[in-house]
C-alpha cells in the first residue's frame, strides 16, 4: 500500500504522470482494492477515531481521467459512461432490485439489500445494511452494518465538489425518509434521524434535552433522536427562521435495538 500511496501522490501532483502505465495500473489496483472491500476511503481505528485516507479518495479522483466513455446495453435501457457497473451480485451475498444501480470501485458487504437506489464510486456499505428506494450514497460515503437508509435519503459525496472528508453513517443508524446528510457529516452508532432532517458540516445540531442547549456541528453522537428544528437568525432585512437540528433524547441501551428503536420513534413522535 506505501507503493500505491506514492504513486498516488505524485500523480496527484503532476498530472501528466497518468500517461504512465505504472500510475494508471496503480490507480486501477485502489478501485479494485475498494471494490472488494479490502481497502476504505475512511475507517475507525482502535480508539473509536475515524481515519480519512485521503490519498485512497485522490485515487479516486484520478480514476476520472484514465476512463474513456462507452456506451453500455442493460435489456431496453442504455446508458453512456466512464464507469463501469458494479457486477457479480450472488457471489457477494447482495440483494439488488431493479432499477437499483452500483458502480464498479463501490463495496456491498454481504446482506445488503439495495431498493432500486444508487450507490456511487468509492462508497462503503455494511453488512444488512437497507438502502431504500431512491436512497443516494454519494461517492466515498461510508455506512456501517445494519442501517437502514430510508426512502429518498441523500448520502453526499466527496467528488463534486471535492469535501475533506466523506459522510459518515455508523453501525445501526436508522436515517428516516428524504433525509440530506452532506458535507463529511458523521453520524454516530445507532443514532435516529427523523424524516426530513438536513445536516451539513455547518449545521447546528442542538441537544435539547438538558437544562441548556448543547450545540454540535456536522456531529451525531451515538443514539440521539433527531428531528428538524428551526432557530432565529439576525439578517439585514431583519430576522428569520434558519434550519437546525434537535436532539430530543436518546434510544435505550438496555434494550433490543429493534426495540429501542420503535420505543424512541413511539415516544417522541418521530416521523420516519
Amino acid at each position: 500500500m506505501t507503493d500505491l500511496q506514492t504513486t498516488i501522490e505524485a500523480a496527484w501532483a503532476d498530472r501528466s504522470l497518468l500517461q504512465q502505465p505504472a500510475t494508471t495500473a496503480a490507480i486501477n489496483t485502489v478501485i479494485e482494492e475498494l471494490d472488494k472491500g479490502r481497502l476504505r476511503v475512511a475507517q475507525p481505528g482502535a480508539d473509536g477515531q475515524w481515519q480519512v485516507n485521503d490519498w485512497v479518495k485522490k485515487a479516486v479522483i484520478l480514476y476520472f481521467p484514465i476512463r474513456q466513455m462507452e456506451t453500455v446495453e442493460v435489456g431496453p435501457f442504455e446508458f453512456r459512461d466512464k464507469m463501469q457497473l458494479k457486477t457479480g451480485y450472488e457471489t457477494q451475498g447482495v440483494r439488488v432490485v431493479p432499477p437499483a444501480v452500483a458502480r464498479y470501485g463501490a463495496y456491498l458487504a454481504p446482506g445488503v439489500i439495495m431498493m432500486p437506489s444508487y450507490v456511487n464510486i468509492g462508497a462503503w456499505v455494511g453488512e444488512g445494511t437497507m438502502v431504500d428506494t431512491w436512497a443516494t450514497v454519494g461517492s466515498c460515503a461510508q455506512v456501517g452494518a445494519g442501517v437502514h437508509l430510508s426512502g429518498g435519503v441523500g448520502l453526499g459525496g466527496v467528488l463534486e465538489p471535492v469535501q475533506a472528508a466523506p459522510v459518515i453513517i455508523e453501525d445501526g443508524a436508522f436515517i428516516g425518509s428524504r433525509c440530506i446528510l452532506v458535507e463529511g457529516c458523521h453520524i454516530g452508532k445507532e443514532a435516529v434521524i427523523g424524516a426530513g432532517v438536513t445536516i451539513t458540516g455547518s449545521t447546528k445540531i442542538i441537544d435539547v434535552t438538558g437544562p441548556e442547549p448543547r450545540e454540535y456541528r456536522g456531529f451525531v453522537p451515538a443514539r440521539s433522536v433527531v428531528i428538524p428544528g428551526s432557530i432565529p437568525k439576525q439578517f439585514p432585512a431583519g430576522e428569520y427562521q434558519v434550519p437546525c437540528a434537535l436532539i430530543i433524547g436518546q434510544r435505550k441501551p438496555s434494550t433490543d435495538l429493534k426495540t429501542s428503536l420503535n420505543d424512541a420513534l413511539r415516544d417522541f413522535g418521530v416521523s420516519v
